[in-house]
């Protein structure tokens, strides 16, 4: 079974599709971070210099281990280049 075969079937359940859905924020958040990185064409290792941190703490947020600040988040944002923006959208999901 090829991995796409085998995602469509799990998020059949509706459990899975749950933590599945509930993850798509964090997933997106880390896809930004990388993204705000390549563009401004920056290295870990030049991101955690401008920020004076370590590359593992830059490599650890980029893989989603942590809970970063929103200070973090700026400062990451402003060595890239970028500024961060908080938007507040309304959770239409129905409620089980």
């Amino acid at each position: 079974m090829k991995f796409k075969e085998l995602k469509q079937k799990a998020l059949q359940n509706a459990e899975v599709r749950e933590e599945y859905d509930a993850l798509q924020n964090e997933f997106s958040l880390i896809d930004q971070l990388i993204s705000m990185r390549t563009k401004a064409g920056l290295t870990q290792e030049e991101v955690a210099k401008k920020l004076g941190t370590n590359k593992s703490n830059i490599s650890r947020l980029e893989h989603g281990r942590g809970n970063p600040s929103w200070s973090t988040l700026n400062k990451y944002a402003a060595a890239c280049g970028f500024r961060v923006k908080l938007e507040a959208v309304e959770d239409n999901r129905s409620s089980a």
